[in-house]
């Protein structure tokens, strides 16, 4: 059985040196993580360390994508001058290691109109299977209007956005999650509940603007077990009452929204996701380097799942090898 994962991060040398540029102090907590911490090493490398740590993982395929915030905490025009030598080189690993290698695009979102024309590149020219969107880009999450050219981009060409969480606004961060010592500040607003609060919030909120019944063919993917929002769909029912969406608010998590568990192994979020959405809505990630599988336990994970042979290779690799085979190149 193969196995994709989904959620597997990269840096470049160029970006981590623009992220120090504009973040000197580190201040954000992801950038501590990723410039300044042992992970830095394994972002960098997309070759044989990290082909090893997926077979210690017992992973196939990685889907590289570059790792939060992405070009979003940068100006534009730099954001533009980095993304498109950002994805030629995922673009060169993916060439260099094709069975063990595929790559979500990174996009310039400052600059909504110069993304989408990258990702036509991206996927038209450098075979990638579309792109990992941080959920908040300067300080507008991903849902405003500003960044539909995106959206009807990846729709036109069947290509997925995987949606991932971003550290919330200072003034959130200071409000909800600090008064503590580090790293619980940190932690609190991002890994343990805060960011997953956050790009939960804002896949609600492309939901109710309209964004899926504007453009029907799209279609995101959604981390850690659905961002939160998935085990309270009863409660957010009551959106339906005061929206003029074309279907109720949980439908949409059946059509347009895959989910993975980026990183949670977990048979008892695994079995809500099941009964809510359906075994056809979900995929594999594992969320390297950040977390680490080890001894096979990926694939231990799969295997021991309460799954059907079907609904097990369905979410270990037929539903995303379906996905890509979809994209309009």
């Amino acid at each position: 059985m193969r196995i994709y994962g989904l959620e597997e991060h990269m840096a470049t040398a160029d970006v981590i040196e623009a992220w120090k540029l504009q973040d000197p102090q580190l201040t954000e907590p992801m950038m501590r993580w990723a410039v300044g911490s042992d992970v830095t090493p394994a972002l960098l490398d997309l070759d044989d360390g990290r082909l090893a740590a997926m077979d210690d993982a017992g992973i196939d395929t990685a889907v590289l994508s570059l790792t939060t915030p992405g070009l979003q905490n940068l100006a534009a025009a730099e954001a533009v001058a980095l993304q498109r030598p950002t994805n030629d080189a995922i673009a060169a690993a993916v060439r260099r290691h094709p069975e063990r290698l595929q790559g979500f695009a990174t996009l310039a979102m400052p600059a909504p109109v110069a993304a989408a024309t990258e990702l036509r590149r991206a996927v038209t020219e450098l075979g990638l299977n579309g792109a990992l969107v941080p959920a908040r880009s300067g300080d507008r999450t991903v849902d405003a209007p500003a960044f539909w050219d995106v959206y009807e981009a990846a729709a036109h060409l069947r290509a997925p956005v995987y949606l991932h969480p971003r550290a919330p606004v200072p003034v959130v961060g200071q409000a909800y999650y600090s008064g503590f010592d580090e790293p619980v500040n940190s932690l609190l607003a991002t890994g343990a509940f805060g960011w997953h609060y956050d790009a939960g919030l804002t896949v609600l909120r492309m939901i109710v603007s309209g964004l899926f019944d504007r453009f029907p063919d799209l279609q995101v993917i959604l981390g850690h077990w659905g961002e939160v929002v998935l085990f309270y769909l009863d409660r957010i029912a009551a959106l339906d009452r005061v929206t003029r969406l074309q279907r109720p608010v949980a439908e949409y998590f059946r059509s347009n929204i895959f989910i993975t568990p980026g990183g949670i192994s977990s048979h008892k979020y695994l079995r809500w996701s099941l009964e809510t959405v359906g075994a056809e809505r979900l995929m594999y990630a594992s969320d390297y380097p950040f977390n680490r599988e080890r001894d096979g336990s990926a694939r231990r994970f799969l295997d021991t799942a309460p799954l059907s042979d079907a609904e097990r290779e369905g979410i270990a690799f037929r539903t995303w090898e379906k996905l890509v085979a979809g994209i309009r190149r």
